[in-house]
């Protein structure tokens, strides 16, 4: 089994479903990052090529998060360990 994995991970470095995999890393963080008061008033929709992609409950969440987002993004990244989260839409 772990010749299984070596060729598994062998397969995906470098390639983009490497990069994909990093991406949905970021919704596991989305909580430890933001916190529970705000992952509550919102729900991650999908990532896709650096850009995270969030619902908010309302315009407001929405227009305090946009205000937030650089500090967002750094949090993301650093739990990530390198820069996959470019952007956040929060819609």
């Amino acid at each position: 089994m772990q010749q299984i994995g070596k060729a598994l991970k062998s397969y995906v470095s470098g390639s983009p479903i490497e990069k994909g995999l990093e991406e949905q890393k970021a919704i596991r963080f989305w909580v430890s990052v933001v916190g529970e008061k705000i992952a509550d008033k919102t729900e991650i929709d999908y990532v896709e090529n650096g850009v995270l992609v969030v619902r908010t409950k309302t315009s407001a969440w929405r227009l305090e998060l946009q205000m937030q987002k650089n500090k967002i993004i750094k949090g993301l990244n650093k739990k990530l360990t390198k820069t996959i989260i470019k952007d956040i839409r929060f819609i």
